[in-house]
């Protein structure tokens, strides 16, 4: 990771826990969140700025990692440790992520990617199925 890069995410998760989204850069206004798994290996907590969308009430997140061949490093710790925090919208809040799969798992993926036309591209990208995980909350 480079320092640009470390500093650039830093101040995104700044302004996501202060603000609720980002209101600066090139982030500014979209739907990030912060999310916070425990490594699958090293148990240690991790945390990625994840874009999400809403499906009655719960979010839901993809792993594309930009239509990449593998999968982001965040997706094996949810499958390792299912419980993860969750800080969107201003709020911060452990929730139980789950995997879908099958028809659940392309109706979610249809409405991630009419919600954000930017993900339309991926499957093209890649040969894996990209996977979609729902995010419910737990308090």
């Amino acid at each position: 990771m480079t320092t640009d890069y470390a500093k650039f995410t830093e101040m995104l998760m700044d302004d996501i826990r202060t603000n609720g989204r980002p209101t600066q850069g090139p982030m500014a206004g979209r739907p990030l969140m912060v999310l916070t798994t425990k490594g699958a290996r090293s148990g240690q907590d991790r945390e990625a700025v994840v874009t999400y969308t809403r499906d009655a009430g719960r979010y839901v997140i993809a792993a594309s990692k930009g239509g990449a061949p593998t999968n982001p490093n965040w997706f094996y710790n949810v499958k390792a440790h299912p419980e993860v925090t969750v800080e969107a919208g201003g709020e911060k809040f452990k929730a139980q992520a789950t995997v879908m799969s099958g028809p659940e798992r392309d109706r979610l993926w249809a409405q991630h990617a009419e919600e954000r036309p930017e993900f339309r591209e991926y499957p093209t990208k890649t040969d894996r199925v990209i996977p979609m995980i729902l995010l419910d909350r737990l308090d």
